[in-house]
């Protein structure tokens, strides 16, 4: 009887709505920190998947924009509905990636799911809270509306691998934006399974686009690409926060960071607001005549 043959698993990039390997044919092992797990490979993403990843985001982001905000909230909600029948593999994938025990990574798992129902929710209400009608001395309205930005870039943090992933990307694409996401470069697995979540979701092809790869390579050219119009930047480091502030400065690019504090601030109330829905909306003034 021949001896058994471990096959790994390749985690591969989602592009565009596709599964795929790194251009450049890399990959890498992330450290597995629970004894006993088998190693696993993970794609490695390059500048050229990068900007094939904003290419699928720009073609994606005005139909995502156009869908009426009730629906956008629906499927958002869907996808944390999708989550939680996957509970079991995601509880898995973090727990051999964290050294998290089985109840810590549940706990995990529990509160992505519900803060992606929490900003699903703020689909169809942002517009109240950001916009408003002013008031003026003539005979006309004068409103302030929210639209999307474009194409924001997030990088999610290295702990807590989904629900940061979950807290960084549900705030920009609520609005109608779309992601391009570096995700975890420690513990990339629970993010990578997260795009077989949205690939058989109604969220449409483009509009989440997700890279693994090493942080510091992929960083720089999102900061530079001059169709990335913000970025949302999970980190502590205050390097990383100086580097795309200064290269996104080149096209004036919304820039916000998440500065982690340590222990668990994933896990706090605070870390999610619709504050973090407004750097990314453009608010636009609009007039109109009042009618006789």
């Amino acid at each position: 009887m021949a001896g058994r043959i471990d096959v790994r698993k390749t985690y591969k990039l989602f592009v565009g709505g596709e599964f795929i390997r790194s251009e450049s044919g890399r990959s890498f092992q992330p450290t597995l920190v629970r004894k006993g797990s088998a190693a696993v490979n993970v794609a490695r993403g390059s500048r050229k998947d990068l900007r094939a990843a904003v290419s699928a985001a720009r073609k994606a982001q005005p139909g995502w924009a156009s869908r009426t905000a009730y629906l956008r909230s629906q499927i958002l909600y869907r996808v944390a509905e999708m989550l939680e029948g996957r509970r079991a593999q995601f509880v898995e994938e973090i727990s051999m990636s964290t050294g998290a025990t089985a109840k810590q990574a549940g706990a995990e798992v529990t509160h992505a799911i519900d803060r992606a129902v929490w900003y699903a929710g703020w689909a169809d209400k942002f517009q109240t809270t950001l916009g408003s009608m002013n008031p003026v001395a003539g005979p006309y309205f004068n409103f302030s509306i929210a639209e999307p930005v474009g194409i924001i870039g997030v990088v999610a943090p290295d702990e807590a691998p989904l629900l940061g992933l979950v807290s960084t990307l549900y705030p920009v694409i609520v609005s109608g934006n779309a992601a391009v996401v570096i995700v975890s470069e420690k513990a990339p697995l629970a993010a990578l399974t997260f795009a077989e979540v949205l690939a058989t979701s109604d969220v449409p092809a483009g509009v989440v686009n997700l890279l693994a790869g090493q942080r510091s390579e992929l960083l720089p050219h999102l900061a530079k690409h001059m169709d990335v119009g913000g970025i949302l930047l999970a980190t502590r480091d205050e390097a990383e926060a100086k580097l795309v502030q200064t290269e996104g400065a080149e096209n004036v690019k919304r820039v916000r960071v998440m500065r982690e504090p340590h222990g668990a601030p994933w896990f706090e109330p605070e870390a999610q607001s619709p504050l973090w829905i407004e750097p990314f909306v453009e608010i636009k003034t609009i007039w109109h005549p009042i009618g006789v």
